[in-house]
């Protein structure tokens, strides 16, 4: 699982930020995960085919999530995609996007599908034979939703040892890779646990920007591998936070302990702050796991 950040700072872009962009790859597949200004210039940047990306999630329509779509989507055009290209994000977001092609007469030569989003409750959005993704509702200014990315858990692996002690065909190693019992030519069933390993312990990355403190979202994003979350203020401005509905870098870090993740990592920085590492030092006050995003930078996991 890897994550790209294109852009992690809240508000305007700067010669030397971006707002919130990323790509997210998981099992193969490639999402990317809100489209602010410049987000193009960065997929160059770190370079990104442009072709890979199939999948747009929009977590809310506040400028600096967004505003960069109708550009892509343009691009794309340009470069003669014909793979269908599918946008999930809040109720009027197609509107916004076909008014824009609309007026300067850029219609696509692909596929263009839009999943408007309005429920209130947590719900699946994408799902396929690896992947699943379902909203995280948030609380902020306008309807937003973060989304949980999970990995789907694989095929139990074989005990290769095990199999051919009981001389079990190789014609039956698929329906034992898929959990079954065996059942010997003797009448013996050997049960799957004695013929395989557990599957390679699946992964899952939630993000969550931008929101009010909200422990509401905590059972959705137990355990995860890794959360993003906004940290737009440091707990000085906490007043302020509460009033645009932002997080600190404390209340994130709150988050992160109680919803018990692996990892923590901050962004959507205010640009009022001139080192972020003051929010990684925040945060671990509270969390100990804590990493920065910051442009162009990549995570593994």
């Amino acid at each position: 699982m890897k994550l790209t950040i294109l852009g992690c700072y809240a508000a305007t872009p700067r010669t030397f930020t971006n707002p919130t962009s990323q790509i997210l790859e998981i099992k193969n597949r490639l999402f990317l995960i809100d489209c602010g200004e410049g987000t193009q210039v960065q997929l160059r940047k770190n370079k990104i085919r442009f072709s890979k990306i199939n999948h747009i999630f929009i977590s809310h329509l506040h400028g600096d999530h967004f505003f960069g779509l109708v550009g892509l989507v343009s691009t794309f055009t340009l470069l003669n995609r014909t793979t269908d290209l599918h946008i999930y994000g809040p109720k009027g977001i197609k509107e916004i996007i076909k008014l824009q092609l609309r007026l300067s007469n850029s219609w696509t030569n692909y596929g263009l599908f839009f999943h408007e989003l309005e429920s209130l409750e947590s719900e699946i959005v994408y799902e396929d034979e690896k992947v699943r993704v379902q909203t995280i509702p948030l609380k902020h200014r306008v309807y937003t939703n973060g989304f949980l990315f999970q990995e789907k858990i694989g095929e139990r692996k074989l005990n290769l040892d095990a199999v051919q002690n009981y001389e079990i065909n190789s014609c039956y190693y698929q329906k034992i890779k898929n959990g079954k019992d065996i059942t010997l030519e003797d009448g013996r069933v050997i049960e799957n646990d004695k013929l395989t390993f557990d599957p390679i312990p699946t992964k899952s990355y939630a993000f969550c920007s931008d929101t009010v403190y909200h422990e509401a979202i905590i059972p959705i994003i137990a355990k995860s591998t890794v959360l993003y979350h906004e940290s737009t203020f440091l707990q000085s401005e906490e007043n302020l936070a509460k009033k645009t509905l932002h997080c600190t870098a404390k209340e994130a870090a709150t988050i992160a302990l109680k919803a018990n993740v692996g990892q923590l990592i901050l962004g959507h920085y205010s640009t009022r702050y001139e080192k972020i590492e003051l929010f990684k030092d925040e945060a671990e006050t509270v969390f100990s796991e804590v990493l920065l995003a910051d442009d162009g930078k990549s995570f593994e996991f």
